[in-house]
């Protein structure tokens, strides 16, 4: 039930939805970007680059040893 007092919200346009979509993601992106500059990373880069050679080196040990 709506109150008559009340004027209906405006419809958006599909432009209007995109630009808000994309500012939006801009934002998100510019934290992301904020915050990984800070360096306050729970995992070291380097722990994470040698997980995944050992992963990589694993998994070719295994093809090749087949």
């Amino acid at each position: 039930m709506t109150t008559p007092d009340l004027p209906e919200p405006s419809e958006r346009t599909e432009a209007e939805v995109r630009l808000n979509r994309l500012d939006r993601r801009r934002d998100k992106i510019r934290r992301e970007i904020e915050e990984n500059r800070e360096g306050n990373h729970r995992v070291p880069t380097w722990v994470l680059a040698l997980v995944l050679v050992l992963f990589v080196a694993g998994w070719a040990y295994l093809i090749l040893s087949a």
